[in-house]
């Protein structure tokens, strides 16, 4: 209390000076000054007994200035303003479209008039042969002609069957991604490349670095469909080789040696074929969006690489290796 009455005397002789004149090494003697004075406290004389508790007290606050304390501050203040703490997070957004989108009314309507178109389509040619002479032309009855609509009714729905079936494991495929891979990976397997290729022409970048990044983001976009078709294709060759295993041991025949050596051709086939597929439509994507608008260029490139690709791949192996994949 001595130093209480300290303190507050000498805030009554200076009200003024307060700031200027009461440091904080001027509080600290005055209340180690008033402890000494007092000794021990009566409530702990029981432990301690009548002898006075040493008080060491420290100045070194008292020789900091107020620029100082103040440089301290703004220097602090700069260290949490500075632009390498600015820590950002990109945050990813998946749109995944329904498991079983193959099956909608629009989907299926044009999956339907595609395989149709496909396998109907070659019956409307004209059946004329430029080396029969008009002769046998005029004794040739037009009734004698038969098509037969049935084999290519059971190809367009075997068409429609396995292209639903590539949809709706590729569906499969985009929850496993978004499930198991990093989320940064996944958005980029699941990113709607053509809306990419607009926000990429937007930046102005040189053509042949746009072609390259277009073609980089349609290969990640592409690669689950590719992936899926080659899981339905091959699978459908696993189940033609137990097929004809089945049948062969029905038989007696052993050409079990024959067989495998068929399925790892065809195996080895469709692989060839769906990496060319992906990386033709690639490409094609990338040079279509440059010359073309870039969704509509991108889509259209996509497309003509993606059935280019397989064809000129089997051209070519077929011709080289003169085999059958």
């Amino acid at each position: 209390m001595a130093g209480v009455a300290i303190v507050l005397d000498l805030l009554r002789k200076n009200p003024h000076c307060y700031s200027s004149q009461i440091s904080a090494s001027t509080a600290v003697s005055a209340a180690a000054a008033s402890i000494a004075a007092a000794g021990t406290p009566f409530a702990s004389r029981f432990l301690f007994g009548n002898s006075r508790i040493p008080v060491a007290h420290c100045d070194a606050g008292a020789v900091l200035s107020d620029d100082y304390i103040s440089n301290i501050r703004k220097a602090s203040g700069d260290i949490f303003q500075h632009d390498s703490l600015k820590y950002t997070t990109k945050e990813y957004y998946f749109d995944l479209k329904p498991l079983f989108s193959a099956f909608e009314m629009k989907q299926l309507a044009i999956t339907s008039l595609r395989s149709f178109l496909l396998f109907y389509l070659p019956l409307l040619e004209p059946n004329s042969n430029a080396d029969e002479d008009d002769d046998d032309f005029l004794q040739d009855a037009p009734e004698d002609r038969h098509i037969d609509l049935v084999v290519p009714f059971k190809k367009s729905v075997k068409q429609i069957a396995r292209e639903t079936t590539v949809v709706t494991t590729r569906r499969i495929l985009e929850r496993l991604a978004v499930h198991y891979v990093s989320q940064r990976m996944a958005w980029k397997l699941l990113k709607d490349v053509p809306k990419s290729a607009v926000r990429k022409a937007e930046r102005g970048m040189p053509a042949y670095l746009y072609i390259f990044r277009v073609s980089r983001t349609t290969f990640r976009g592409h690669f689950l469909g590719v992936g899926a078709s080659w899981l339905i294709q091959v699978g459908i060759e696993v189940y033609r080789f137990f097929s004809r295993l089945a049948k062969s041991e029905e038989e007696n025949h052993n050409v079990d040696k024959e067989q495998v050596t068929i399925l790892g051709k065809k195996i080895t086939g469709v692989t060839l074929r769906c990496g060319a597929s992906l990386v033709f439509a690639s490409v094609g994507a990338g040079i279509g969006a440059t010359l073309i608008r870039p969704s509509t260029g991108q889509w259209i490139g996509c497309l003509i690489g993606d059935l280019a690709g397989p064809v000129l791949v089997s051209f070519c192996l077929e011709k080289v290796l003169h085999t059958d994949l």
